[in-house]
């Protein structure tokens, strides 16, 4: 498998989570999301991923080449494909529990600090970008830690790794990267540390990546 990915892309970030916890190795293909324009814009990686955005997962089954875009996409194919250890809870209501967190993030914050969203705010209409992600952060993360009282655990629902968890673990560090307090915030961190812990999220952290930019 290949993973073409960028060391602080969170989406990227999620899936790297998910197939070092599945046991999973792959080939790390960076791409640069501001160099000359932004990698992700040319005709070489639009022919890869058409929207052009970040992660996209290629892998190749009976010699066909596939390639699969969105990170929930791809965490809901791992999943399928390699069910063990599970990162969606058995049951049914939980289950769906879990893809809600998930999505309160990956819908209702990422997309708001995405690099392209930001360079319009910035660029074209002049605006404060770094005002304009704590915003909707604080009121996701808000959100998200209200719903999350509910199944909390060790983990966000309980005792085992999610996709709750793979989700909220890099919008912490973006949390941090546009000057967010995370003081209100103790259940979370608190689940973040927990991660922390383990040698899958370790090894997916941005700053260990080989495209990574020291600070």
């Amino acid at each position: 498998m290949k993973l073409y990915s960028y060391w602080r892309s969170s989406c990227s970030w999620r899936v790297r989570i998910a197939l070092n916890l599945k046991g999973l190795s792959y080939e790390y293909v960076p791409v640069h999301l501001v160099k000359d324009g932004g990698e992700q814009n040319t005709e070489a990686y639009r022919a890869i991923n058409p929207m052009r955005t970040l992660p996209t997962l290629e892998l190749t089954e009976g010699g066909k080449v596939h390639r699969l875009g969105q990170s929930m996409a791809i965490l809901e194919y791992l999943e399928e494909r390699h069910p063990s250890p599970a990162l969606l809870p058995a049951d049914p209501f939980l289950r769906a529990r879990c893809r809600m967190l998930s999505e309160m993030v990956n819908s209702g914050i990422q997309p708001l600090q995405n690099l392209s969203v930001l360079q319009r705010i910035k660029g074209e209409l002049k605006a404060d970008d770094k005002a304009w992600c704590a915003y909707w952060i604080e009121r996701g993360l808000t959100a998200f830690q209200a719903a999350v009282q509910e199944t909390a655990g060790t983990y966000c629902l309980g005792e085992a790794v999610s996709f709750a968890d793979i989700c909220l673990v890099p919008q912490l560090y973006g949390a941090r990267r546009f000057g967010v307090d995370l003081q209100p915030y103790a259940l979370l961190t608190r689940i973040e540390a927990a991660c922390a812990s383990l040698p899958a999220f370790q090894a997916a952290h941005a700053d260990r990546q080989p495209d990574a930019v020291p600070a």
